[in-house]
């Protein structure tokens, strides 16, 4: 029977997919419009619509990404990424071992800062051994889809059904999903998606660099200076060997041995301890010679490397600075500020000499390594200007990061065998984060996306609406008709079909919002078991390859790697293929 909230329902999931597929008003804004036209007219009642603001996977949701983010600052994800991949320098050999580090960990950990804090190591990666940046940047972000698929906490796409199973009212006594309920499927994926990129990717995508203005970085060109220590690993190899030559955006300008220089270096010109290597580049990469595994020490900062805080910053020299004409080593500027001087840039001009003997001048722009007291001291001056913070480094006590690490595996597994709910675990987590001042409220407070958390408030409240009006049961009905003649796989095909096409041209959490109810209601309808159904509903809508749009780690590399939409269908369209075919055929074999 056709009613005025059937219809009403039907308009709303109309406007919200044209909205999100044209961008007329963001997600949240969609969402919001769409449920509040559906309660001015009684469809949903105010507690119907603010239900899922205590719905715990909403906010188990919201505190991964919290911990994703204590985890993104402590750089412990650097460290780790600089060890495994140190020396890795042919394409498929770094390919390979990328895909298994980031399917591995966006098992556990929120994918999307996983792949913003790769995304850089990628590029410079590929700028340093002459490999397109466009035949790695989609591998990392399909690898971090397919390590998301193969739990629970993965992906925020498989939370948000789980959050829709427990607020379901169609099949009371449904039990929620099982935080390794997905591996069945996911786990066979990662390893046949894994090969499938690892063999075909080369020949399937385009061969594009990183554009240059997709990564700001490239503004002004410095000098460094920089000395090889004595643990260094360049000691005894060639200059070739070692990969000065073009090192990670940085031109080797000069080699210093004692009293000679060689400006013209060789490539066979073995490196020793205690040669002086100038480089020429940008502040970013040169931000990377601080970093404790690159065997290179900066003679200017000293002491100030030993830290808990530091920060690589610009600073502009102002035109009525004190220290114009005076040089470096006469300002004693580490004592009065608490900085170092690494590099100067003055207008393209190439400055020579050792940079101590250097004089200022009005308008030379600092690039400065500084410490904790260093913008407390600098507040009052007018000597110089920040321009911008470039990299911080934050040193963590080692028991710190064996805590954090050890008490988010730990939470997960107690919640696995159902000792505590994930939700009181990661809380815990979360003060334990406080005590140890990991991070701090404020901080905290900053890091919540709060537009994803309102995008699934009204994505549940959009399924109860669905409910209510009849719609979910009426196309229910309709796609039982379709596929029915195909039986029961052919009902899980249809419902994988849908929602891939809503989730790649949308987004997997509007499918999912959409798709859900109506996949819950054939499984009744059909007197079959709905766990399967509400699974290939989580894996469609979360293996989102077909496009750029449907995802937000595939919209993170769609720039940078200077794709096309039929990149992304190249590559894409097969992988979701072989997805579809494994999903139905494992879930067919284990519930049917």
């Amino acid at each position: 029977m056709i009613t005025f909230d059937l219809v009403l329902v039907i308009l709303v999931v109309i406007f919200i997919l044209i909205s999100l597929y044209k961008e007329l008003f963001g997600p949240a804004l969609t969402f919001l419009i769409g449920i509040v036209v559906l309660g001015i007219f009684g469809v949903l009642t105010p507690r119907e619509i603010i239900s899922g603001f205590a719905n715990e996977q909403v906010m188990v949701i919201i505190m991964l990404l919290l911990v994703s983010d204590i985890i993104r600052h402590t750089a412990i994800a650097d460290m780790l990424f600089s060890k495994a991949f140190y020396g890795v320098r042919s394409y498929k050999r770094f390919l390979g071992r990328m895909m298994i580090l980031v399917a591995g960990f966006s098992a556990f950990l929120n994918n999307t800062p996983l792949v913003a804090v790769m995304l850089p190591y990628v590029n410079n990666w590929s700028e340093k051994y002459k490999v397109p940046a466009s035949k790695l940047l989609m591998p990392l972000s399909f690898a971090a889809i397919l390590g998301g698929c193969a739990t629970l906490i993965g992906t925020s796409t498989n939370l948000i059904v789980n959050g829709l199973v427990v607020d379901q009212d169609i099949l009371p006594g449904l039990e929620p999903l099982n935080i390794f309920d997905f591996v069945w499927v996911g786990v066979p994926m990662i390893v046949i998606g894994i090969l499938f990129i690892y063999f075909f990717s080369n020949k399937l995508l385009p061969d594009k660099n990183a554009r240059v203005e997709d990564i700001p970085e490239y503004q002004r060109t410095y000098m460094v200076e920089s000395l090889v220590n004595k643990h260094s690993d360049l000691i005894g190899k060639t200059v070739e060997q070692s990969g000065l030559r073009n090192l990670n955006g940085l031109f080797l300008v000069e080699i210093r041995r004692q009293k000679k220089v060689m400006f013209v270096v060789l490539n066979n010109l073995i490196i020793e301890e205690g040669d002086l290597l100038v480089f020429a580049g940008d502040k970013a990469p040169i931000a990377d010679l601080l970093d404790e595994n690159s065997g290179l020490t900066i003679p200017s900062v000293g002491m100030l490397q030993r830290k808990k805080h530091t920060e690589v910053v610009e600073a502009v020299v102002s035109h009525n600075s004190k220290f114009i004409g005076k040089p470096l080593k006469e300002i004693f500027f580490r004592r009065r500020y608490d900085a170092a001087v690494i590099s100067i840039h003055r207008n393209g001009e190439r400055i020579t000499g050792r940079l101590r003997d250097v004089e200022l001048r009005a308008g030379d722009v600092l690039l400065l390594y500084a410490g904790t007291e260093f913008r407390e001291r600098i507040r009052m001056t007018q000597d110089f200007y920040l321009l911008s913070k470039i990299r911080q480094f934050d040193k963590v006590e080692t028991y710190k990061l064996v805590i954090l690490l050890g008490g988010l595996l730990l939470a997960i597994f107690l919640s696995s065998i159902k000792v505590i709910s994930l939700f009181m675990g990661l809380i815990i987590l979360l003060l334990v984060s406080f005590i140890l001042k990991l991070t701090n409220p404020k901080d905290l407070s900053r890091s919540i996306d709060y537009n994803l958390g309102l995008i699934i408030v009204m994505s549940l409240a959009l399924g109860i609406a669905m409910i209510k009006s009849g719609t979910a049961p009426m196309l229910a009905n309709l796609l039982i008709t379709l596929f029915t003649p195909m039986g029961k796989y052919g009902i899980l095909f249809g419902i994988f079909l849908i929602t891939s096409v809503l989730g790649a041209y949308i987004t997997g959490k509007a499918a999912v919002a959409i798709i859900f109810p109506i996949a819950v209601s054939m499984s009744i309808s059909l007197g079959l078991d709905p766990k399967p159904f509400i699974l290939t509903v989580a894996y469609a809508a979360a293996a989102n390859f077909i496009t750029p749009i449907g995802y937000q780690t595939n919209l993170m590399i769609y720039g940078p790697g200077g794709y096309s939409f039929r990149d992304f269908f190249k590559l894409g369209f097969p992988l979701t293929v072989i997805y579809m075919f494994v999903t139905i055929f494992v879930l067919g074999l284990i519930y049917f």
